[in-house]
């Protein structure tokens, strides 16, 4: 590992620690890495010359982890709500542009990055917000383990016994084999938070090993999606703020997906207690 690596991990388990240890930092540490991640995600899109609506998508995109935090909720589902807001701006904003080339293209690109970071990073908020603390900060502490414990598995067995492309036309440095490794972390990350998991609901070694096989491919497919949009926008890295690790994005990309995966099922759980 390098030292610029190193660092920017050392980095990121004390501040996602802090996160999880105190709830007014948690929700701070949440948007500023949704600001992170939708700028780098609108910096990549604007290098494609896609007419995009920054600012809007960013200013937008935090208010939705923010207000699930505070429930500020005048309806269900209300961070539902500041993405038809977003709809609604964009659309002014485009009819005050004389150029209307690529209209739909930026409006549905720009709709796409709130949804892809903001609103699927939100969950975060929402499992933490579905128990009690401390029950719910160990839920928290549950999913970011299994999801980056699969990071890092998928890291160390492929860049050691890495053989067989996964997939190369989406990520030529992805292998089976750190796939597999991925697998083995996420599952065994699981079995050694079982106790974060609630208490009064039936999480056998078996249901766990489950649990922790799901997140690991969820979180695969985060990754790969991530790549995918890396790929097609030309860069190797989503950004240069973590060094040796990449950007906001690369950090981020496997709870994207695991998020909302482990709210809907711990919430269909918990709701047949």
């Amino acid at each position: 590992m390098s030292q610029g690596r190193l660092f920017s991990s050392t980095v990121m388990i004390i501040l996602t620690a802090g996160a999880i240890i105190q709830s007014w930092f948690f929700i701070l540490f949440v948007m500023a890495l949704t600001i992170g991640g939708l700028y780098e995600f609108f910096t990549m899109v604007k290098k494609k010359g896609i007419p995009i609506y920054s600012y809007v998508g960013i200013f937008i995109g935090a208010m939705i982890p923010a207000s699930i935090y505070t429930r500020f909720e005048l309806t269900r589902n209300w961070e539902l709500l500041f993405i038809v807001v977003a709809f609604l701006l964009i659309l002014l904003l485009q009819f005050a542009r004389q150029d209307n080339s690529n209209a739909i293209v930026g409006i549905a690109t720009t709709l796409f990055g709130v949804l892809y970071v903001a609103w699927f990073f939100s969950f975060l908020v929402k499992i933490r917000l579905l128990l009690p603390e401390p029950q719910g900060a160990k839920l928290l502490a549950f999913i970011v383990l299994v999801t980056k414990s699969g990071d890092i598995g998928a890291l160390l067995v492929g860049s050691r016994l890495g053989r067989h492309p996964l997939l190369p036309k989406v990520s030529p440095h992805k292998s089976i084999e750190g796939s597999l490794g991925s697998f083995a972390f996420s599952i065994m990350a699981a079995i050694l938070s079982r106790s974060f998991l609630p208490v009064g609901l039936d999480f056998s070694i078996g249901h766990v090993v489950f649990i922790g096989a799901f997140l690991g491919g969820i979180g695969q497919l985060g990754d790969l999606s991530e790549s995918l949009i890396k790929r097609d926008g030309q860069v190797k890295d989503s950004g240069k703020l973590l060094p040796g690790m990449g950007g906001v994005l690369d950090v981020i990309d496997s709870l994207l997906f695991c998020a909302p995966a482990f709210y809907l099922y711990m919430s269909a759980a918990l709701n047949t207690i």
